[in-house]
């Protein structure tokens, strides 16, 4: 299939390229790679906020560039060279045109603009319906994991016990500990000289 010779985007050739790829004389592929080219050069222009001061619902130079574009049915043209399988050399030249296209556009608004609000409701359902079901099952995993042994050694104060001071004790040990409890507890022993010794 060639260029479609009804949209105003096939006068930019004198004539149609050939269907093979292989027929096409070297002028051709080298005119098709200019207007590419050219194409991407005036997409990549920067804007300019001091002339495009308007009101707000005013189109920029950019959109009024695109909107060129689709009336002169070059959209079409770069549609056909991106989806057409003998086209693939000017695959590059064509993504980097249309992101340059998108460049100032919100990706969520063009998602919104893409689906009828009744398949946003419908998918927002369903993202939140896997959602519950990804929370439940990990819920799930971690009570199938709790059904080991606790040992659960926190601090604990224990209330009348004073320490140094008029705190009460922390005890850092588990509560299976608890009846062995002294003051001296983590202390070094006193070393008692022999002399002093119990005999």
């Amino acid at each position: 299939a060639g260029v479609p010779t009804g949209t105003p985007a096939g006068s930019i050739w004198l004539h149609p390229p050939p269907q093979d790829w292989e027929q096409r004389q070297e002028e051709d592929t080298l005119l098709i790679e200019r207007i590419l080219l050219l194409l991407r050069n005036v997409l990549h222009v920067p804007p300019d906020p001091v002339e495009e001061q308007g009101v707000d619902g005013d189109a920029s130079v950019h959109d009024r560039v695109l909107w060129a574009l689709h009336v002169s049915g070059m959209d079409d043209l770069l549609k056909f060279l991106a989806s057409a399988q003998a086209e693939q050399q000017w695959a590059l030249h064509v993504l980097e045109i249309i992101s340059l296209m998108f460049r100032d556009q919100d990706p969520e608004e063009l998602a919104a603009l893409g689906q009828g609000q009744a398949e946003h409701g419908e998918d927002t359902r369903e993202l939140e319906t896997l959602r519950q079901r990804e929370l439940a099952e990990k819920r799930a995993r971690v009570l199938q994991r709790t059904s080991r042994h606790s040992r659960f050694g926190g601090s604990y104060v224990l209330q009348g016990l004073k320490a140094i001071g008029d705190r009460d004790v922390v005890f850092h040990k588990g509560l299976h500990n608890l009846k062995s409890y002294s003051h001296d507890l983590g202390k070094e022993p006193r070393r008692v000289p022999r002399r002093c010794q119990a005999v």
